[in-house]
């Protein structure tokens, strides 16, 4: 079982160009889109994080049910879900605004138990900004860590949600010696300000970092680096691409049996560009379509 802790919202995005383009809902949020990717990719996996009990939060949970991913974790409460209205570039990359003020996700309390047979942890995104549930998430995070369960951190910043970018920072440092495997995009390091070495020696076994159509590159606790290019298609947008990347370098790892820091030491060249490859195939193929559409397994076969 892989569990993915974070918040699960609406993304409105724009069906046409101009400030005023009609909005298509769609179901959303990083944690949520990596849950959604590991259920399509065939990966036993389950969601913790709160939901509203709205119209917008009984769609969420329905997907997450009809992909296959288990949601006894998944807490529920009146307040309204988050929305998060993006903005598609011509290069199809995307940004967002958030309306957060008294929504569900926000409330998550830490369980007391993950569920039985957990074998990772996935966090990351606006629910390690958010209080109170960010410091509810880090708690988690800390406590599965010592408890020996892989742990894995997308940060994934949003840097319109972080009131302190400093505080985020060192906050964001601390939480390095809990995380077994750290993946965030070029832009995400550039704004931490750090190297993958630099964070290595905080903790994690392995640091993949992500430069869009350009590709993936590892870097691990003993030296190595590899580095895969990136999938040629026609880029429709970039949403959910990232948390694809999260999904299929878990279920990746899972199948390896290699969600551990000595698994990852092993993996060695031809392991990692197999990986690295695989996820570059996955979020190439959300990339192609609208919105936060990631593979099934079929579809990355051969």
């Amino acid at each position: 079982m892989i569990v993915v802790a974070g918040e699960a919202l609406i993304d409105l995005v724009p069906q046409g160009t101009g400030a005023l383009a009609a909005l298509q809902p769609a179901l959303g949020g990083g944690p949520y889109n990596t849950a959604v990717a590991l259920g399509r990719l065939g990966s036993p996996a389950a969601f913790c994080s709160r939901v509203s009990s709205d119209a917008f939060g009984e769609e969420l949970l329905d997907r997450l049910r009809e992909t296959g991913v288990g949601v006894s974790s998944v807490q529920r409460g009146t307040e309204p879900t988050t929305l998060a209205v993006a903005t598609v570039g011509a290069d199809g990359s995307a940004a967002y605004s958030f309306y957060v003020d008294g929504t569900a996700d926000r409330l998550f309390e830490a369980p007391a138990a993950l569920p039985s047979g957990t074998r990772a942890v996935s966090f990351g995104t606006c629910s390690l900004v958010l209080e109170p549930g960010a410091s509810a998430y880090e708690e988690l995070m800390r406590r599965a860590a010592a408890q020996g369960v892989f742990t894995a951190l997308d940060p994934n910043i949003r840097a319109g949600l972080i009131p302190d970018a400093d505080a985020y920072r060192a906050r964001f440092k601390s939480w390095l010696p809990s995380v077994s495997l750290l993946k965030l995009s070029a832009e995400d390091a550039e704004w931490l300000g750090g190297t993958p070495r630099e964070w290595l020696t905080a903790g994690p076994a392995a640091v993949v970092i992500t430069r869009g159509g350009e590709g993936l590159t590892a870097y691990t606790a003993d030296g190595g680096e590899y580095a895969v290019p990136g999938e040629s298609v026609e880029v429709v947008d970039t949403i959910g691409a990232g948390d694809t990347v999260n999904a299929a370098l878990l279920h990746g790892l899972a199948v390896r049996d290699a969600l551990s820091a000595r698994a990852l030491a092993e993996l060695g060249p031809g392991g990692w560009t197999e990986l690295l490859g695989f996820a570059a195939r996955a979020a190439a193929i959300t990339c192609s379509r609208a919105g936060a559409e990631p593979p099934y397994a079929h579809e990355l076969e051969g």
